[in-house]
């Protein structure tokens, strides 16, 4: 098996794992329990939230802890527009986002908030002009993912969130999932921000939301001492330190796996470009780590299959969207609703090989051959 769908999944460190393990049989108390065992966990919890604080460059009173990032967007999204409702309920985003973005957009949409999207180039980018046409001032929050996860494009956030100064009940909300442990990101000028361990070779099912300490968020978890206000449920020390561990691993390691993912991304660009029916659909400048392209009449899931009977897994969109819908991401690039239907995505990891490449692009001119003569 080749696996080239990083961006939907990574596997689990095996330090991070070894961690979880050990911090789930030393520490059995709950950290909200008034007893030994219980002030022994919140203690080691503590710390733990110290040390993510400390490598995010944020306040430990500024980390909430989740199931993963879908949870985080949803309690960014809902919980800051309830919270702003006396000042207005406009709501500017992108047609980049991903569902967990999109989905409590529409939702909000049906309980009478206004939603625009940004205007986007060709290169991905939103349009800083058609930012500052769109913002009213009943504008609540603006969302955008710092990288989006069809195409990889780094939208221009330190921009995005000085203009946003002159809008003082306006929040900023990033999604950083794509981001994390791959490029350089900062929690400066941003309001909340949300990611996920199992997108940088942690768990399955942990997360966080990172949250200006002044800001008021309406939560969705009602009842019950957490380890927040704003997110009511026992807090899993063991998903935290193993949290804590992949940040340590990815962080510390993010400039020799970009620089190994970079060049990967070169090789598989140069292979496509002599190829009359491909279309890389991923500006020069997105993140290296995710690559999106089309083969001209061929849907993008008829190609992932085809790959697929090879042993190889890419995926089509992202792995929470709708299958079978036109990519919305490569659609509002390309303007080519034909384009968007044949894109995929090829996602790429440190772990992944040059051997394994070149095998891949193997793979590719057999099934390319196949499907297009």
């Amino acid at each position: 098996m080749i696996y080239l769908d990083y961006s939907a999944n990574t596997p689990a460190d095996p330090a991070v794992l070894a961690k979880y393990t050990e911090i789930e049989q030393r520490y059995f108390g709950n950290p909200n329990s008034a007893h030994t065992a219980g002030r022994l966990a919140a203690k080691a919890l503590s710390g733990v939230t110290e040390s993510i604080a400390h490598q995010l460059g944020v306040r430990p009173q500024e980390i909430l802890y989740t199931s993963g990032a879908s949870e985080a967007n949803n309690l960014a999204i809902k919980g800051i527009v309830r919270a702003q409702r006396h000042h207005g309920r406009h709501i500017l985003s992108t047609p980049l986002e991903h569902p967990s973005v999109s989905g409590p957009l529409t939702y909000l949409q049906e309980q009478g908030y206004e939603v625009d999207l940004l205007e986007i180039g060709r290169d991905g980018k939103i349009s800083l002009e058609s930012l500052r046409e769109l913002l009213r001032n009943d504008t609540v929050l603006v969302a955008v993912s710092a990288v989006d996860s069809e195409l990889g494009v780094i939208q221009p956030i330190r921009e995005i969130a000085e203009i946003l100064q002159s809008y003082p009940n306006c929040r900023l909300h990033v999604d950083a999932t794509q981001a994390i442990g791959k490029i350089d990101f900062s929690f400066d000028g941003i309001d909340t921000a949300s990611l996920a361990a199992h997108k940088f070779y942690g768990l399955n099912g942990s997360g966080l939301l990172l949250k200006r300490e002044e800001l008021v968020l309406e939560p969705l978890i009602h009842g019950g001492t957490g380890a927040s206000l704003y997110r009511s449920g026992t807090p899993t020390l063991a998903l935290a330190a193993a949290l804590d561990q992949a940040l340590l691993l990815s962080l510390g390691s993010r400039e020799d796996r970009y620089i190994a993912v970079q060049s990967l991304n070169t090789k598989l660009r140069e292979a496509f470009s002599v190829l009359p029916f491909v279309r890389v659909n991923s500006p020069q400048d997105a993140a290296p780590h995710i690559l999106n392209v089309s083969v001209a009449g061929i849907k993008g899931m008829d190609f992932q299959a085809a790959l697929d009977r090879h042993g190889v897994c890419v995926s089509v969109k992202s792995a929470c969207s709708v299958p079978g819908t036109p990519s919305r991401a490569v659609y509002a690039v390309s303007r080519d609703r034909k384009n968007a239907v044949s894109s995929w995505r090829i996602s790429l990891s440190h772990l992944t090989s040059d051997d394994e490449i070149t095998e891949f692009l193997k793979i590719f001119h057999a099934c390319y051959k196949e499907l297009t003569e």
